[in-house]
């Protein structure tokens, strides 16, 4: 005979599913291009996957030794331009947060404060839809191995 499931679990069960990082209703896909001008300035452009812009989404640029710095938020076109620091080096990280469930992480090469913009890359921070599956499996897993236990 087996025990029912404590609310607790349920509850937990319950936030897991609904939480903001789990329902990932639009990813955010960013890029960046140079500004054809003498400035040396970059501009972001973020988009959710259905189209429309992530407008008012906080940027972030993070130095190689983890240092972040905020540089503002996109424009209503989903847009913001920015300039790296002079003779700024490695790997930097650009985050775009538009929001719970809505972010999206870039991975930008520097060499002198240039971006090498053929090298970015998207990383992946965060919560991913098969992340959670896991960990959702693995909740259940425990739980059934709970039951086994209270029956010996």
């Amino acid at each position: 005979m087996t025990q029912p499931v404590p609310n607790a679990v349920r509850a937990l069960a319950l936030a897991l599913l609904l939480s903001p990082a789990a329902a990932q209703a639009h990813g955010i896909e960013s890029s960046i291009t140079r500004l054809e001008s003498l400035t040396n300035s970059l501009v972001l452009e973020s988009r959710f996957s259905n189209g429309e812009p992530t407008s008012d989404a906080v940027v972030r640029l993070v130095a190689p030794d983890g240092e972040s710095r905020e540089l503002g938020r996109t424009n209503a076109q989903g847009q913001l331009s920015f300039a790296l620091p002079k003779q700024a080096n490695g790997e930097w990280e650009l985050q775009v947060d538009g929001g719970p469930g809505h972010r999206d992480y870039l991975e930008m090469p520097v060499q002198q404060g240039q971006a090498k913009l053929d090298q970015i890359s998207q990383s992946s921070h965060g919560s991913t839809p098969l992340g959670w599956l896991g960990t959702l499996g693995a909740t259940a897993m425990l739980l059934g191995l709970q039951r086994i236990r209270r029956h010996r």
